[in-house]
């Protein structure tokens, strides 16, 4: 399996989605980017350990490295390796120095241990052609003529609108709504 290293660019509260956050990750030497969903949980773990903050007790992911560490477990890498239907499907590579194993694991949950691990965050080339955006590619300009306005209860989008959008919104920073155009225009490119 073709793969490419990303690392983790912005964490940012998902407006609409209450207790949500979006992560970009950002292909390494590339203009790709990939915004993904995750819980709070894991993004205060992430944002907490990327500040290098203490805190007061252990978090779980913390015991998972005491874990790992009492019985001479390392992660080697993590890669997500599956979207479908707007799910990332991620799983850790790790070793006993003896053998090499996956362990599947949600995105949230393999993003955080790439932090707590230190170790490098791939990803599958099908998943960054299909879900990533190239910040770089110019967005479509199809539109010569001015167009009737819809009717109130007529919603009209075609998928260069939608590409259209999903520009604005990566350039405005607004990766949530980047989130729901790519699903969008993956539903979008399956009829």
């Amino acid at each position: 399996m073709n793969k490419v290293e990303v690392k983790i660019e912005i964490l940012s509260y998902a407006k609409s989605q209450v207790g949500s956050y979006v992560i970009v990750l950002s292909e390494i030497d590339s203009t790709r980017k990939l915004p993904i969903i995750i819980k709070a949980a894991d993004a205060q773990f992430i944002a907490v350990r990327m500040e290098g903050v203490k805190t007061p007790r252990p978090m779980t992911q913390d015991l998972f490295k005491t874990l790992t560490d009492g019985y001479g477990i390392d992660i080697q890498e993590i890669m997500i390796h599956t979207v479908a239907e707007g799910i990332f499907y991620a799983k850790m590579t790790t070793t006993n120095m003896v053998e090499i194993f996956d362990i599947e694991c949600t995105i949230g949950d393999a993003l955080s241990m790439a932090v707590l691990y230190s170790c490098p965050i791939y990803v599958s080339n099908d998943v960054m052609n299909t879900a990533s955006v190239d910040m770089n590619s110019t967005a479509p300009t199809t539109i010569t003529k001015k167009k009737a306005p819809p009717k109130k209860k007529e919603k009209v989008e075609s998928i260069e609108d939608l590409n259209q959008m999903l520009h604005e919104a990566l350039q405005s920073e607004e990766y949530e709504i980047a989130v729901e155009l790519r699903d969008k225009i993956a539903n979008f490119k399956k009829v």
